[in-house]
Protein backbone atom coordinates (compact mmCIF):
# COMPACT_ATOMS: atom_id res chain seq x y z
CA UNK A 1 0.00 0.00 0.00
CA UNK A 2 1.27 3.81 -0.80
CA UNK A 3 1.79 5.90 2.01
CA UNK A 4 0.14 8.95 0.50
CA UNK A 5 1.96 11.60 3.28
CA UNK A 6 4.90 10.39 0.87
CA UNK A 7 3.03 11.21 -2.44
CA UNK A 8 1.73 14.36 -0.95
CA UNK A 9 5.49 15.20 -0.24
CA UNK A 10 6.22 14.77 -4.05
CA UNK A 11 3.49 16.29 -5.38
CA UNK A 12 4.34 19.29 -3.28
CA UNK A 13 7.68 19.44 -4.48
CA UNK A 14 7.37 19.11 -7.94
CA UNK A 15 4.08 21.73 -7.94
CA UNK A 16 6.05 24.57 -6.09
CA UNK A 17 9.34 23.60 -7.82
CA UNK A 18 11.48 23.51 -4.43
CA UNK A 19 11.63 21.58 -1.42
CA UNK A 20 11.83 24.87 0.35
CA UNK A 21 7.97 25.94 -0.94
CA UNK A 22 6.67 22.44 -0.58
CA UNK A 23 7.82 22.70 3.08
CA UNK A 24 6.01 25.59 3.55
CA UNK A 25 2.73 24.28 1.84
CA UNK A 26 2.66 21.00 3.80
CA UNK A 27 3.25 22.72 7.03
CA UNK A 28 6.84 21.03 7.45
CA UNK A 29 10.35 21.57 7.57
CA UNK A 30 12.52 21.48 4.37
CA UNK A 31 14.48 18.44 6.09
CA UNK A 32 10.98 16.36 6.95
CA UNK A 33 10.16 16.96 3.13
CA UNK A 34 13.36 15.31 1.80
CA UNK A 35 13.41 12.53 4.17
CA UNK A 36 9.85 12.02 2.96
CA UNK A 37 11.00 12.02 -0.67
CA UNK A 38 14.15 9.61 0.33
CA UNK A 39 11.56 6.93 2.32
CA UNK A 40 9.67 6.88 -0.75
CA UNK A 41 13.00 6.34 -3.05
CA UNK A 42 13.70 3.48 -0.73
CA UNK A 43 10.25 1.95 -1.06
CA UNK A 44 10.00 1.98 -4.53
CA UNK A 45 13.58 1.29 -5.29
CA UNK A 46 14.94 3.97 -7.43
CA UNK A 47 15.13 7.64 -7.26
CA UNK A 48 11.38 9.64 -7.77
CA UNK A 49 13.56 13.28 -8.77
CA UNK A 50 16.23 14.46 -10.57
CA UNK A 51 17.15 17.15 -8.15
CA UNK A 52 17.69 19.89 -10.52
CA UNK A 53 16.23 23.37 -10.33
CA UNK A 54 13.60 23.41 -10.09
CA UNK A 55 13.46 19.44 -9.41
CA UNK A 56 11.49 17.14 -12.12
CA UNK A 57 9.99 13.87 -11.48
CA UNK A 58 11.46 10.73 -12.95
CA UNK A 59 9.69 7.80 -14.89
CA UNK A 60 8.48 6.78 -12.24
CA UNK A 61 7.78 9.86 -10.15
CA UNK A 62 5.67 10.55 -13.13
CA UNK A 63 3.58 7.83 -12.65
CA UNK A 64 3.19 8.30 -8.93
CA UNK A 65 2.55 11.92 -9.51
CA UNK A 66 -0.53 10.82 -12.02
CA UNK A 67 -1.63 8.62 -9.31
CA UNK A 68 -1.84 11.11 -6.93
CA UNK A 69 -3.46 13.97 -8.73
CA UNK A 70 -6.41 10.87 -9.44
CA UNK A 71 -6.92 10.29 -6.11
CA UNK A 72 -6.91 13.73 -4.84
CA UNK A 73 -10.22 13.89 -6.64
CA UNK A 74 -11.49 10.62 -6.20
CA UNK A 75 -11.21 11.61 -3.07
CA UNK A 76 -13.15 14.98 -3.23
CA UNK A 77 -16.17 12.53 -4.82
CA UNK A 78 -15.86 10.66 -1.66
CA UNK A 79 -15.84 13.63 0.79
CA UNK A 80 -19.04 14.65 -1.39
CA UNK A 81 -20.93 11.30 -0.14
CA UNK A 82 -19.54 11.15 3.62
CA UNK A 83 -19.06 15.35 3.99
CA UNK A 84 -17.58 14.16 8.10
CA UNK A 85 -14.44 13.02 6.13
CA UNK A 86 -14.10 16.19 5.03
CA UNK A 87 -12.19 17.49 8.01
CA UNK A 88 -10.63 20.71 6.50
CA UNK A 89 -13.09 21.92 4.40
CA UNK A 90 -11.05 23.90 2.20
CA UNK A 91 -11.67 24.15 -1.48
CA UNK A 92 -10.30 22.16 -4.21
CA UNK A 93 -7.25 22.80 -5.94
CA UNK A 94 -6.70 21.70 -9.87
CA UNK A 95 -3.82 22.41 -11.69
CA UNK A 96 -4.52 23.04 -15.53
CA UNK A 97 -1.95 23.35 -18.05
CA UNK A 98 -3.02 26.18 -21.09
CA UNK A 99 -1.61 28.27 -23.40
CA UNK A 100 -1.03 32.20 -22.65
CA UNK A 101 -3.74 32.75 -25.50
CA UNK A 102 -6.49 31.39 -23.73
CA UNK A 103 -5.81 32.56 -20.15
CA UNK A 104 -5.37 35.95 -21.65
CA UNK A 105 -9.20 36.22 -23.52
CA UNK A 106 -11.47 33.62 -22.95
CA UNK A 107 -11.07 30.88 -20.24
CA UNK A 108 -11.81 33.42 -17.45
CA UNK A 109 -15.41 33.67 -18.68
CA UNK A 110 -15.67 29.74 -19.05
CA UNK A 111 -14.72 28.88 -16.15
CA UNK A 112 -15.39 31.59 -13.38
CA UNK A 113 -18.93 30.31 -12.94
CA UNK A 114 -18.20 26.90 -12.39
CA UNK A 115 -15.52 27.79 -10.13
CA UNK A 116 -17.27 29.88 -7.89
CA UNK A 117 -20.50 27.38 -7.56
CA UNK A 118 -18.32 24.60 -6.58
CA UNK A 119 -15.28 25.99 -4.57
CA UNK A 120 -12.91 25.19 -7.04
CA UNK A 121 -9.12 27.00 -6.72
CA UNK A 122 -7.30 26.81 -9.94
CA UNK A 123 -3.47 26.72 -10.06
CA UNK A 124 -2.74 27.49 -14.09
CA UNK A 125 0.48 26.26 -15.94
CA UNK A 126 1.29 28.40 -18.96
CA UNK A 127 2.50 26.63 -21.95
CA UNK A 128 2.47 26.97 -25.99
CA UNK A 129 -0.79 25.14 -27.22
CA UNK A 130 1.69 22.88 -29.41
CA UNK A 131 3.13 21.12 -26.57
CA UNK A 132 0.96 21.40 -22.84
CA UNK A 133 0.08 18.30 -22.98
CA UNK A 134 3.68 17.40 -22.08
CA UNK A 135 2.87 18.38 -18.46
CA UNK A 136 -0.44 16.19 -17.86
CA UNK A 137 2.08 13.14 -19.41
CA UNK A 138 4.53 14.30 -16.13
CA UNK A 139 2.13 14.33 -13.96
CA UNK A 140 2.46 17.82 -12.96
CA UNK A 141 -1.49 18.64 -14.44
CA UNK A 142 -5.11 17.46 -13.45
CA UNK A 143 -5.94 18.14 -17.56
CA UNK A 144 -4.09 20.54 -19.81
CA UNK A 145 -5.97 22.38 -22.84
CA UNK A 146 -3.75 22.10 -26.09
CA UNK A 147 -3.73 21.70 -29.81
CA UNK A 148 -2.79 17.89 -29.70
CA UNK A 149 -5.89 15.61 -30.42
CA UNK A 150 -4.35 12.39 -29.00
CA UNK A 151 -5.14 11.21 -25.71
CA UNK A 152 -2.70 9.73 -23.63
CA UNK A 153 -3.36 6.52 -21.92
CA UNK A 154 -5.96 6.60 -19.14
CA UNK A 155 -6.77 9.65 -20.38
CA UNK A 156 -9.68 11.36 -22.65
CA UNK A 157 -9.70 14.23 -25.13
CA UNK A 158 -12.32 16.25 -25.93
CA UNK A 159 -12.51 19.21 -29.18
CA UNK A 160 -13.57 22.45 -27.77
CA UNK A 161 -13.61 24.10 -31.18
CA UNK A 162 -10.50 26.63 -32.39
CA UNK A 163 -8.51 29.88 -31.31
CA UNK A 164 -8.61 32.04 -34.62
CA UNK A 165 -5.45 33.83 -35.42
CA UNK A 166 -5.26 36.80 -37.98
CA UNK A 167 -1.47 38.21 -38.87
CA UNK A 168 -1.44 41.72 -38.16
CA UNK A 169 0.72 44.82 -37.66
CA UNK A 170 0.41 48.37 -37.47
CA UNK A 171 -0.15 50.92 -40.22
CA UNK A 172 3.25 52.16 -39.63
CA UNK A 173 4.81 48.77 -40.18
CA UNK A 174 3.13 48.31 -43.41
CA UNK A 175 3.67 51.41 -45.00
CA UNK A 176 7.27 51.11 -43.95
CA UNK A 177 7.85 47.62 -45.18
CA UNK A 178 5.06 47.43 -48.05
CA UNK A 179 4.58 50.97 -49.46
CA UNK A 180 3.30 49.59 -52.47
CA UNK A 181 0.76 47.21 -51.22
CA UNK A 182 1.55 43.40 -49.48
CA UNK A 183 4.09 41.23 -51.12
CA UNK A 184 4.43 37.75 -49.54
CA UNK A 185 7.55 37.25 -51.13
CA UNK A 186 8.91 40.41 -48.92
CA UNK A 187 7.14 38.92 -45.83
CA UNK A 188 10.46 36.56 -44.38
CA UNK A 189 12.44 39.44 -44.65
CA UNK A 190 10.19 41.72 -42.58
CA UNK A 191 10.58 41.48 -38.78
CA UNK A 192 7.90 39.16 -37.40
CA UNK A 193 7.16 38.44 -33.36
CA UNK A 194 7.56 35.10 -32.19
CA UNK A 195 5.99 34.62 -28.20
CA UNK A 196 8.81 31.31 -27.81
CA UNK A 197 10.62 28.40 -29.41
CA UNK A 198 7.76 26.67 -29.71
CA UNK A 199 5.47 28.89 -30.93
CA UNK A 200 4.76 27.82 -34.59
CA UNK A 201 1.65 29.75 -35.79
CA UNK A 202 3.84 32.36 -38.04
CA UNK A 203 5.60 29.67 -39.66
CA UNK A 204 2.01 27.90 -40.34
CA UNK A 205 1.22 31.54 -41.84
CA UNK A 206 4.25 31.23 -44.20
CA UNK A 207 3.86 27.98 -45.28
CA UNK A 208 -0.12 28.64 -46.16
CA UNK A 209 1.42 31.15 -48.98
CA UNK A 210 4.46 28.84 -49.57
CA UNK A 211 7.03 30.64 -48.14
CA UNK A 212 10.24 29.02 -46.79
CA UNK A 213 10.25 28.72 -42.85
CA UNK A 214 13.51 30.68 -42.06
CA UNK A 215 12.19 34.63 -41.08
CA UNK A 216 13.42 37.68 -39.45
CA UNK A 217 11.92 37.55 -35.91
CA UNK A 218 12.12 39.21 -32.60
CA UNK A 219 10.93 37.20 -29.40
CA UNK A 220 8.55 38.13 -27.11
CA UNK A 221 7.01 35.38 -24.11
CA UNK A 222 4.08 37.93 -23.08
CA UNK A 223 0.92 37.84 -24.44
CA UNK A 224 0.44 41.59 -23.93
CA UNK A 225 3.92 42.59 -24.94
CA UNK A 226 3.30 40.36 -28.30
CA UNK A 227 0.37 42.83 -28.65
CA UNK A 228 2.25 46.08 -27.62
CA UNK A 229 4.79 44.84 -29.99
CA UNK A 230 2.87 44.91 -32.36
CA UNK A 231 1.14 48.02 -31.86
CA UNK A 232 4.48 49.87 -31.57
CA UNK A 233 5.62 48.77 -35.34
CA UNK A 234 8.38 46.42 -34.35
CA UNK A 235 6.91 43.40 -36.04
CA UNK A 236 4.41 41.25 -37.56
CA UNK A 237 2.49 38.48 -35.90
CA UNK A 238 -0.51 35.94 -35.23
CA UNK A 239 -2.47 37.54 -32.78
CA UNK A 240 -5.94 35.74 -31.27
CA UNK A 241 -8.62 37.74 -32.67
CA UNK A 242 -10.44 37.86 -29.40
CA UNK A 243 -7.72 39.51 -28.38
CA UNK A 244 -7.26 42.37 -30.74
CA UNK A 245 -11.20 43.46 -31.48
CA UNK A 246 -10.92 46.66 -30.52
CA UNK A 247 -7.71 47.21 -31.92
CA UNK A 248 -8.57 46.45 -35.39
CA UNK A 249 -11.80 48.50 -34.96
CA UNK A 250 -9.66 51.84 -34.15
CA UNK A 251 -7.07 50.78 -36.77
CA UNK A 252 -3.91 50.18 -34.57
CA UNK A 253 -3.40 47.10 -36.01
CA UNK A 254 -4.38 45.83 -39.91
CA UNK A 255 -4.80 42.53 -40.79
CA UNK A 256 -1.78 42.05 -43.26
CA UNK A 257 -3.94 40.03 -45.82
CA UNK A 258 -7.47 40.11 -45.34
CA UNK A 259 -9.49 36.79 -45.01
CA UNK A 260 -6.07 34.71 -44.46
CA UNK A 261 -6.58 33.83 -40.45
CA UNK A 262 -4.94 30.59 -38.67
CA UNK A 263 -7.12 28.05 -36.74
CA UNK A 264 -5.83 26.32 -33.62
CA UNK A 265 -8.09 23.94 -32.61
CA UNK A 266 -7.93 23.22 -29.00
CA UNK A 267 -8.83 20.26 -27.19
CA UNK A 268 -9.54 19.62 -23.68
CA UNK A 269 -7.87 17.04 -21.86
CA UNK A 270 -8.04 14.88 -18.58
CA UNK A 271 -7.72 11.43 -16.99
CA UNK A 272 -10.42 9.20 -17.19
CA UNK A 273 -10.27 8.60 -13.72
CA UNK A 274 -10.36 11.68 -12.70
CA UNK A 275 -13.34 11.78 -10.42
CA UNK A 276 -16.58 13.36 -10.92
CA UNK A 277 -15.28 16.92 -10.88
CA UNK A 278 -13.56 16.90 -13.83
CA UNK A 279 -16.37 15.32 -15.48
CA UNK A 280 -18.12 17.82 -14.52
CA UNK A 281 -15.51 20.70 -15.46
CA UNK A 282 -15.57 19.17 -19.02
CA UNK A 283 -18.79 18.99 -19.69
CA UNK A 284 -19.04 22.98 -18.61
CA UNK A 285 -16.68 23.47 -21.17
CA UNK A 286 -17.73 22.05 -23.81
CA UNK A 287 -21.49 23.45 -23.25
CA UNK A 288 -19.68 26.84 -23.51
CA UNK A 289 -17.01 27.09 -25.61
CA UNK A 290 -19.11 27.74 -28.04
CA UNK A 291 -19.69 31.10 -27.22
CA UNK A 292 -15.56 32.03 -27.54
CA UNK A 293 -14.03 29.70 -30.49
CA UNK A 294 -14.23 28.96 -34.05
CA UNK A 295 -16.02 25.31 -35.02
CA UNK A 296 -14.11 23.07 -36.39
Amino acid sequence: MFDYKLLAALAAVVEQTSFERAAQVLGLSQSAVSQRIKLLEARVGQPVLVRATPPVPTDIGRRLLNHVQQVRLLERDLQGQVPALDEQGMPERLRIALNADSLGTWWGGAVSEFCIREQLLLDHVVEDQDVGLKRMRAGEVAACLCASERPLAGARSVLLGAMRYRALASPGFMARHFPDGFEPALLPRTPALVFGPDDYLQHRFLASMGLAEGFLHHLCPSSEGFNRLAKAGMGWGMVPELQVEDALAEGSLVEILVGHPVDVPLYWHHWRNGGQLLERLTRHLCEGAERWLVPL
